[in-house]
Order: C-alpha cells, then sequence, then structure tokens
C-alpha cells in the first residue's frame, strides 16, 4: 500500500514538473529577427535588450535581398518577427512586397524624426550612415572640393573612384539625386562621374579608400563608417574626410515588423527600445554610425570629423526611386 502512494506521489510531482515547466514555457518572451548586420556588430545590441527586457532573441543573419525571399517563401509560416537591413532601397523592397506590418507607436514617432520613417510606420531607422567624399591630402586640397556634382566636372578627369553599380548604397544615391534634382540632371552628372573614373569600379568601399591613399585616384565617395573602422586601426590612414556643404547624403540602417510576426508585442517592444537614446548610442557606436535618435551620443571618433549638413529628402523616396536609378545607370554605362 506504501508502494503504492509512494507512486503515486512521484507521479503527481512529475506531472506538476511537467505542467509547470510547460506554462513556463509558454510565458517564456522571445522573438525573431532577420538582419543583414554583421553578427559581431549587432550580437551585443540584441543581448543588452534581452538583459533589460528579458525578451530572448534569436536572429538569422544574411544579405537584405536573401531575407527577403525567405520571407515571401515562409509566408504565414515564418517564425520572424522583425526584419533589419541595411540601406532605405532594401527596406523599400520588403515593404512593396507586402512583408512588413504598419506600426503605430508614439514612442517611435516622439524618438525617430519622420524623415527616417516609412509614412505608414512599415519600418524605422535605427541608425544613420553618411555617404560623402574622401580624398588623399598630398594631391587634393580641402578648398579644391565642392559637392557630389563637382565631381563630374573636368578638373576631376582620371582622378575619381567609384564604388559597382549593382551596389545597394550607389543607387540609394543616384536614386535621392533624381528625387531632389530631377532625371535628367542627374544622368549629366553620373555620365560626368564615368567619364573621370581613373580606374575600374570597387567591390567595397574599404578597397575604394586604399586606391586613394595608394594614388590610384585623388577623390572618391564611400560611407563614412568604412572610413572609420580603417582609422580605428591606423590613425595615420592618407585619406581626410570632407562634408558637402549643400547636403550630405545619407541613409539608414532600419528594421520593421514582419507582417506574420506570431510575436508582435515583443516586436514592437523590441523597435522602441532600439530607438530609445540609450539603444541608439549602441547601434551608433558598434559600427562608427550616426544615431537616428538626435539626443543620443555620438562616437567620440566619429564625432571627431565635425558636423554636417545631411539632407533632408524623407528616405523613403529613395526608395521609390531605386528602379529609375539602376536603369539611368545602366544607361549611360556605369558598371
Amino acid at each position: 500500500m506504501k508502494n503504492i502512494q509512494f507512486l503515486k506521489k512521484s507521479l503527481l510531482f512529475v506531472f506538476v514538473g511537467f505542467a509547470t515547466s510547460l506554462l513556463q514555457a509558454k510565458d517564456a518572451k522571445e522573438i525573431t529577427i532577420y538582419t543583414s548586420s554583421n553578427e559581431t556588430f549587432i550580437r551585443p545590441i540584441f543581448e543588452e535588450f534581452t538583459k533589460e527586457s528579458g525578451v530572448k532573441v534569436n536572429f538569422i543573419s544574411d544579405k537584405g535581398p536573401v531575407l527577403i525571399e525567405k520571407l515571401k517563401a515562409e509566408g504565414k509560416k515564418t517564425s520572424a518577427d522583425v526584419f533589419m537591413t541595411v540601406d532605405v532601397g532594401n527596406l523599400w523592397l520588403a515593404s512593396e512586397a507586402g512583408l512588413l506590418a504598419p506600426t503605430k507607436s508614439e514612442v517611435i514617432e516622439k524618438n525617430i524624426p519622420s524623415q527616417y520613417r516609412e509614412p505608414s510606420n512599415k519600418w524605422v531607422g535605427l541608425s544613420v550612415r553618411a555617404r560623402t567624399l574622401f580624398y588623399n591630402p598630398k594631391k587634393v586640397k580641402d578648398s579644391d572640393l565642392k559637392n557630389y556634382e563637382d565631381l563630374a566636372t573636368k578638373k576631376w578627369d582620371n582622378r575619381l573612384c567609384l564604388r559597382t553599380s549593382n551596389n545597394v548604397y550607389s543607387q540609394s544615391l543616384v536614386a535621392s539625386f533624381i528625387e531632389n534634382k530631377g532625371p535628367k540632371e542627374t544622368e549629366n552628372m553620373v555620365k560626368g562621374w564615368i567619364s573621370n573614373l581613373a580606374t575600374d569600379v570597387f567591390t567595397s568601399d574599404t578597397l575604394l579608400l586604399e586606391a586613394i591613399e595608394a594614388g590610384k585616384c585623388d577623390v572618391g565617395i564611400a560611407n563614412s563608417y568604412y572610413y572609420a573602422r580603417i582609422i580605428k586601426e591606423n590613425p595615420k590612414f592618407g585619406v581626410k574626410i570632407f562634408w558637402p556643404s549643400d547636403g550630405v547624403h545619407v541613409n539608414i540602417m532600419g528594421g520593421g515588423i514582419v507582417k506574420n510576426s506570431p510575436n508582435k508585442k515583443e516586436a514592437v517592444q523590441f523597435l522602441e527600445w532600439a530607438t530609445s537614446a540609450k539603444a541608439q548610442k549602441l547601434f551608433a557606436s558598434m559600427n562608427f554610425e550616426y544615431p537616428v535618435n538626435q539626443t543620443a551620443e555620438i562616437d567620440p571618433l566619429v564625432a571627431a570629423w565635425g558636423t554636417f549638413n545631411a539632407d533632408k529628402m524623407p528616405l523613403y523616396k529613395a526608395g521609390e526611386k531605386q528602379q529609375a536609378a539602376v536603369q539611368l545607370m545602366d544607361r549611360v554605362g556605369y558598371r
């Protein structure tokens, strides 16, 4: 009899433990983020969010377009809650494909200027990246430089370096000019760039900047965080940064809630946290970018370059002009 009672108590103990585990698993909060950001840069940010919120972050890293196709294929069966990627072009593509859900949040609207948000709140900027001019000070004076359009003039013949046209950063730069200056003026500018090339286009901004220092070209266009990575390792790197006074092209790393997210509440919680001043400092400093929340601190290395006037164009418009930009570059022979 005692053995039977002991067995019953043991079974009850096991059942209670199993039921408790199920409840705990049900109550456990977590989200899955699809991100094109480098794991080295993004993991500490996710870990900080988990530390502060208790929400575990699972993430899958790949190129933006690859993740977009993955979301399309998964449809309603996706485990993804947040899509994070570099460049407004990729965010626009995800939005146009119906993969992102409008997210109304007073917190996000307060933290992030409208310029860096999609009009129906399908995505929001999480860090700002400036694509500006760089030059070899042994061959170019600061006073010689003016702006992007000036690089199309004859004085830069055989002196310019560019990144490939199939890179989304190049496409968004041209797309912003189509929006701001019109297709005809932009086409003439890009033709001038191509005429002034000193060498073949580069597959990365890092290679482009190294080519400027090596004397293969005198000036080029690149994202500032690539420059920061180099001078962090080599403070004597022989290239300087230049900010066009009439407006610097900016882009973003941003994110949005996946339309079929199984954990929308926690996904919104993440985006709201990610736009806070504390999180923005982390986002910006991990990759030497600029915070989108204007109350957040800028990394000292980046702050040392001084301030610049960012182009005020709402960034979603660069997304709308992506296809026109690709067609224009192909038309003028920008490879």
